[in-house]
């Protein structure tokens, strides 16, 4: 089993930045992508961001030179860094790990990003 918990969501103003931070343990050997998803109100989840253990990464096209995604793979920790936020960033952020990007089978709970304008 692998846990994920999340941290560093909240309340931001348009223009400002947040960082989210995932730390992840037990079955971690299991984990070489981990990443971000999104829910916002009324809409289907979707991918943020997701780096893999040799550091490639993926972003929405929305969130491109205003987001950026790095790990620590000694602290088996994701983080996501979001600058120039917009009303529009605000979801609930998810942390997301498995062995591909395509196959994310461990979820965390969930943090709160509200962006307000």
């Amino acid at each position: 089993q692998v846990q994920l918990v999340e941290s560093g969501g909240g309340l931001a103003q348009a223009g400002g930045s947040l960082r989210l931070s995932c730390a992840a343990s037990g079955i971690i050997f299991s984990i070489s992508a981990m990443g971000w998803y999104r829910q916002g109100p009324g809409k289907q989840r979707e991918l943020v961001a997701v780096i893999t253990r040799g550091g490639s990464t993926i972003y929405v096209d929305s969130v491109k030179g205003r987001f950026t995604i790095s790990r620590d793979n000694t602290k088996n920790t994701v983080y996501l860094q979001m600058n120039s936020l917009k009303p529009e960033d605000t979801a609930v952020y998810y942390c997301a790990a498995g062995l591909k990007v395509s196959t994310m089978s461990h979820w965390g709970q969930g943090t709160q990003v509200t962006v307000s304008s």
